[in-house]
């Protein structure tokens, strides 16, 4: 399953790269990728687990930018 979601004050290009990898560490994700310019979050991940996913990848985020919002 494939989702975009808009970000929140997401600050540098820097931890746009370092949310990206580390977003795409996590188990079950195929793709990920945080567009600074943009301020969005593409990432496709295993749909019978997408909400865990996501917990975990907003804890990651926060981890890197803790001001940084993912908007659902």
């Amino acid at each position: 399953m494939k989702r975009v979601y808009q970000l929140e004050d997401l600050d540098c290009a820097n931890c746009a790269a370092k949310m990206e990898r580390a977003i795409a560490k996590i188990d079950g994700v195929t793709s990920a990728n945080v567009s600074f310019m943009a301020q969005r979050l593409a990432i496709e991940a295993d749909e019978s687990r997408f909400e865990e996913i996501m917990e975990r990848v907003v804890k990651v985020c926060r981890r890197v930018e803790p001001d940084c919002r993912i908007v659902r």
